[in-house]
């Protein structure tokens, strides 16, 4: 019975590494969205203004 306990608790480790991997990518689409989005806007803005 210990080994499948052990086993259980691997899962659940790798279970929460590939959860935690989505957290970053995700955070990391996030960050990237509403970093370069508002720089793309302002750019198309500027240029629609005749800025360019």
């Amino acid at each position: 019975m210990k080994k499948k306990k052990s086993k259980k608790k691997q899962t659940n480790l790798n279970l929460k590494d590939q959860k935690l991997g989505q957290t970053k990518n995700s955070a990391k689409l996030v960050l990237f969205v509403f970093g370069i989005g508002p720089i793309i806007g302002i750019i198309i803005f500027l240029y629609s203004k005749g800025f360019f």
